[in-house]
């Protein structure tokens, strides 16, 4: 974003910064330029003051009739729009767009309101609005390229590419088969018990990706099962308190569930009308109280030989713990390289994990 800030001052434009978050940051102005900000994308380090609204105006409708809305502020005073976004495969469903520049365009250059007529048809149908609507804001806003990011397995940069506007459509698919190809996962068929000890919006829309911890509240995508149960212990702080998505979970902690505020999570289900995507899993007092009651409701295990993993989060894969009944199956992996000898999981006085 500094880079893109500094070329465009470079031929002697001013340029701006428009959140492109949909329902985001509690479906406020003042919240998403706070995430923002809370990334590193501010006024100080990119030089680009940050315009922050949630007013739109209509540009056009679709070929199925849909109002196509674009941000008030990027509409009337800006005189070219550069989009940026990471493109990815999206947590609920597979299309040629997923989450990426269309999604950009046509729902977080739609705001809350392009959100909203983006998810009210059902998951089966978001990505065909994000298609329709993203051709007409293309065609008939003043975007005249995008910038778009791909990462590898590791949360890294690994692609930045950008493309002219008439371009984004029939590029975009590839980048995405791309993406797919280098995502991340958790390399071991099945175990009893995956423990995730924080999540987050700024790791996932859905706090945990579905793609990682292979299971998703919407039911719209089928996965081979990874756990019979997951504990979910903590609660980001770039996610000011929105657990969207935190119904993947079983057991939660109560430090967790003390960090949620509804009026930050509520916004999400309200707009894409995923309510289930919010209900609270069993909250237990402590980490360790949370992984011994995700345990215990385990069906057909052995509790002296259960299969736990623990990650840090989503995004992290690099490293993560395995109970020791999983040793054979990870020394059969080449890719996985075993770091430690086995040791017993180590709590605070409160019950936490260190």
């Amino acid at each position: 974003m500094r880079e893109i800030v500094t070329a465009v001052k470079g031929i002697g434009a001013y340029p701006f910064i428009v959140p492109t978050m949909g329902s985001y940051g509690g479906a406020t102005g003042e919240g998403q330029a706070e995430i923002l900000t809370e990334l590193g994308i501010s006024e100080e380090f990119t030089g680009a003051p940050i315009v922050s609204s949630m007013e739109v105006v209509q540009i056009g409708v679709s070929k199925n009739g849909l109002p196509v809305n674009i941000d008030k502020n990027t509409y009337t005073k800006a005189d070219a729009i550069i989009v940026t976004g990471r493109i990815k495969p999206h947590t609920s469903f597979r299309a040629p767009y997923e989450s990426g520049l269309a999604k950009m365009i046509a729902v977080g250059l739609g705001k809350q309101v392009g959100a909203e007529i983006i998810h009210s048809a059902g998951v089966e149908n978001i990505p065909f609005r994000v298609e329709e609507i993203a051709r007409v804001t293309l065609e008939k806003s003043k975007i005249i390229f995008a910038v778009g990011m791909i990462e590898n397995a590791y949360d890294e940069t690994y692609k930045i590419v950008a493309i002219p506007s008439e371009r984004i459509m029939d590029e975009e698919p590839g980048l995405l088969q791309e993406a797919h190809s280098l995502m991340p996962s958790i390399m071991f068929e099945k175990c009893d018990v995956l423990i995730v000890d924080e999540m987050g919006k700024n790791i996932s829309g859905s706090g945990m990706d579905p793609n990682i911890i292979r299971r998703n509240y919407s039911g719209s995508l089928k996965y081979n099962p990874l756990a019979q149960r997951l504990a979910v212990l903590d609660l980001t702080k770039e996610s000011h308190g929105n657990a969207n998505g935190i119904a993947n979970g079983d057991i939660c902690s109560r430090r967790l569930f003390d960090k949620i505020s509804f009026e930050s999570t509520y916004p999400n289900p309200l707009t894409n009308r995923l309510a289930q995507s919010v209900k609270i899993p069993m909250v237990m007092e402590n980490d360790s109280l949370a992984i011994r009651a995700a345990m215990k409701t385990c069906f057909d295990v052995d509790y002296n030989q259960m299969k736990l993993i623990r990650i840090k989060n989503t995004l992290e894969l690099e490293h993560m713990f395995i109970s020791e009944c999983l040793m054979e199956e990870a020394k059969m992996n080449a890719n996985i390289e075993i770091l430690g000898e086995p040791a017993y999981m180590s709590f605070n006085e409160h019950g936490n994990l260190f």
